[in-house]
C-alpha cells in the first residue's frame, strides 16, 4: 500500500487501547484510527467521542466487513485473540494483536497459518522489543562485552488491585504468566537468540489454575541458563529488572519493559562500571511505526505470527511444569 495512510479499526474499548494505539497514532503521520466496535455500543460511542474515532460499528463482524479499514488492533481478552484475529485476517485485514498472541500454542499456530495463507501481516504486540533499549541490551551481549553468556534472569512483579480483573479468570486465558511472564519469556528469547527448554516451574495460585506468581528455570543451548519470576502479588511488590551474567561481566537493567517511564542500564566488567540510559519515544509508538513499515514495505518483524507460536510454546511448557493446565484446554 506504499506510503498511504494505514486505516486501523479497534476491536473493543480496552484499557490498553489509548496507550497502545490511540496516542501513538497521533505521533505516526501514516496511521489513522478510523473505526471501533465493542460489545456495548454505548461504550463504543463514548470511546469514539473521547478519542475522535469517526466510525462506530454495531458489532465486531461489521467492523471487519468495513472496506475502508486496512488493519485491526485486537486487544480483546486472551481467549478471544485467536477467533477474532483469524476472522480479521480472513476478512482481508492486517492484525496487530495484543500479547500473549493466543490462549495456547494450538491457537497461535492456527493464527500464524491463517496469516501465511492470506499473505497478510500478523504482529504480536510486544512493544518492549521495539524500543532502542532492547537492541542496546542485545548489542552489549553480542559484541562480547560480558564474555561468554552464562545466565539471564528477568523479574516482572507488580500489584494487581482489581480482584475481579479478567486477567485472573482461567476461562478468559488469565494468569500472571500470560500477562507478565510472557514479556519475560520473550525478552529471554530475544537476548539469547535461542529457544529454551523449561526445566522447572513453580506457581502460587489465586484461584484454581490461575497463577498470581510464577517462577521458572530455563535451559538454552551452549550451557546458558535462564530464569524468570512474574507476579501480581508478591513480597517484592514492584520489581521490573533484567540481569545478564557472562564470564567477563554483568549487565543490570531497571525497567526493560516500559523504558520510556524510567530505566537504567548498568554494565560492570574488568574495565569498570558504567551507567547508561537510552532515551527514545514510547515503546508503543515505536511498535506502531514497525507495524506500519511492515505493512507498507514488507519489513520483517521481531514479533510476527511464527514468533508468537514459539513464545506460546514456552508459556504452555511453563504451565505444564508447574502442574497447571494450559489455558484454553
Amino acid at each position: 500500500m506504499g506510503n498511504q495512510v494505514l486505516r486501523i479499526g479497534t476491536l473493543g474499548a480496552a484499557r490498553i487501547t489509548p496507550s497502545a494505539l490511540i496516542y501513538p497514532a497521533r505521533q505516526v503521520a501514516s496511521v489513522a484510527v478510523t473505526a471501533i466496535a465493542a460489545r456495548d455500543p454505548q461504550q463504543a460511542r463514548a470511546f469514539a467521542r473521547k478519542h475522535g474515532i469517526p466510525h462506530v460499528h454495531a458489532s465486531y463482524a461489521a467492523l471487519l466487513a468495513d472496506p475502508t479499514v486496512d488493519a485491526i488492533y485486537n486487544p480483546l481478552p486472551n481467549h478471544l485473540h485467536a477467533e477474532w484475529t483469524i476472522r480479521a485476517l480472513e476478512a482481508g485485514k492486517h492484525v496487530l494483536c495484543e500479547k500473549p498472541l493466543a490462549a495456547n500454542t494450538a491457537e497461535a499456530e492456527r493464527m500464524a497459518q491463517t496469516a501465511e495463507a492470506t499473505g497478510l501481516l500478523l504482529m504480536e504486540a510486544f512493544h518492549t522489543l521495539y524500543h532502542p533499549l532492547a537492541a542496546h541490551m542485545k548489542a552489549i551481549i553480542d559484541r562480547g562485552e560480558l564474555g561468554k553468556l552464562r545466565h539471564l534472569d528477568i523479574q516482572f512483579c507488580t500489584v494487581m488491585w482489581r480482584w475481579w480483573d479478567i486477567r485472573l479468570r482461567y476461562e478468559m486465558g488469565g494468569g500472571a504468566t500470560m500477562d507478565l511472564g510472557c514479556y519475560a519469556i520473550r525478552l529471554l528469547r530475544f537476548l539469547t537468540g535461542a529457544e529454551p527448554e523449561v526445566v522447572r516451574a513453580q506457581a502460587h495460585c489465586v484461584s484454581p489454575q490461575v497463577d498470581r506468581w510464577m517462577t521458572a528455570d530455563l535451559r538454552f543451548p551452549n550451557d546458558v541458563t535462564g530464569s524468570f519470576t512474574c507476579a501480581f502479588w508478591s513480597s517484592k511488590l514492584i520489581r521490573i529488572t533484567a540481569r545478564v551474567v557472562g564470564d567477563a561481566g554483568e549487565m543490570h537493567v531497571i525497567n526493560p519493559i516500559l523504558p520510556q517511564v524510567y530505566h537504567r542500564v548498568q554494565v560492570r566488567t574488568a574495565k569498570g562500571t558504567r551507567i547508561e540510559r537510552i532515551p527514545d519515544e514510547s515503546t508503543y509508538t515505536s511498535q506502531l511505526r514497525a507495524f506500519v513499515r511492515a505493512v507498507q514495505t514488507g519489513e520483517a518483524l521481531i514479533t510476527d505470527g511464527r514468533d508468537g507460536v514459539a513464545n506460546m510454546r514456552v508459556i504452555d511448557a511453563v504451565y505444564e511444569k508447574a502442574g497447571l493446565q494450559v489455558r484454553g484446554k
